[in-house]
């Protein structure tokens, strides 16, 4: 009741600000689970995907946004609750991704849909990066469901970093057919095979984003550019 009331509130006023343009709705089953695998541009992106469906889409969130202390901390956990968001752990490597995978699963044995950012985080560039084999291909090999590439298109553009108020344009949102990785089952324990079915997984999606793809985790990605920044500072 909470998610439709806020999809509501929040989704009605997004389409008809931002007016994005969708492609591949009919990939979308109209029910039973499945797992939308997207790129990561943007903050909004885990509101402008759930805006254009009409099904409830469930994503993970960072722990953080539902234990900050105070008022604000319980307004927003209260909103990240409300728009599908649960919480997850990333503070270890490890524990994050069974927390993923934990979460991705429950969530696809009530037959809904699942939303994970395969990259793990934000893209720093536009770019689309290496995607972690942890959630998504252990979560897809152990419930059998299809994995759904998306591609968000343009949505980093609507509110650069430094930027408090988001720029009106036309983001975009292509989504592609559903992948089935049946002939898999019963290996999700395979590292050979999460890395294959992750591979796959990004290719299509970089095939849908028309993004530049870069062979290294965008967590690494994110180091490197804050180390440069740093020695830059330093000589200046």
């Amino acid at each position: 009741m909470f998610y439709s009331a806020m999809k509501v509130a929040l989704g009605g006023p997004l389409r008809l600000a931002f007016r994005p343009w969708v492609e591949g709705l009919e990939n979308v089953p109209a029910e039973g689970p499945a797992i939308l695998a997207s790129n990561h541009l943007s903050f909004s992106d885990s509101f402008f995907l759930p805006a254009v469906l009409d099904r409830k889409v469930t994503f993970i969130a960072k722990a953080e946004y539902f234990t900050t202390p105070g008022l604000k901390g319980r307004l927003t956990a209260a909103f990240f609750k409300g728009v599908g968001q649960l919480p997850v752990d990333r503070s270890g490597v490890r524990g994050a991704g069974e927390a993923a995978v934990r979460s991705g699963t429950e969530v696809l044995e009530r037959g809904e849909l699942f939303g994970i950012y395969p990259e793990g985080t934000r893209s720093p560039d536009g770019r689309l990066y290496r995607g972690k084999p942890g959630g998504l291909a252990r979560v897809a090999l152990a419930t059998g469901a299809p994995v759904i590439p998306v591609a968000m298109i343009d949505t980093e553009k609507i509110q650069p970093p430094g930027k408090i108020i988001p720029k009106l344009m036309r983001p975009g949102i292509r989504i592609g057919k559903p992948l089935d990785f049946s002939r898999y089952q019963g290996m999700e324990h395979d590292r050979f095979v999460l890395r294959a079915v992750t591979d796959e997984v990004m290719y299509e999606i970089m095939k849908l984003s028309g993004q530049e793809y870069v062979d290294i985790y965008a967590t690494a990605a994110k180091r490197r550019i804050a180390e440069a920044a740093k020695a830059a500072k330093a000589v200046d």
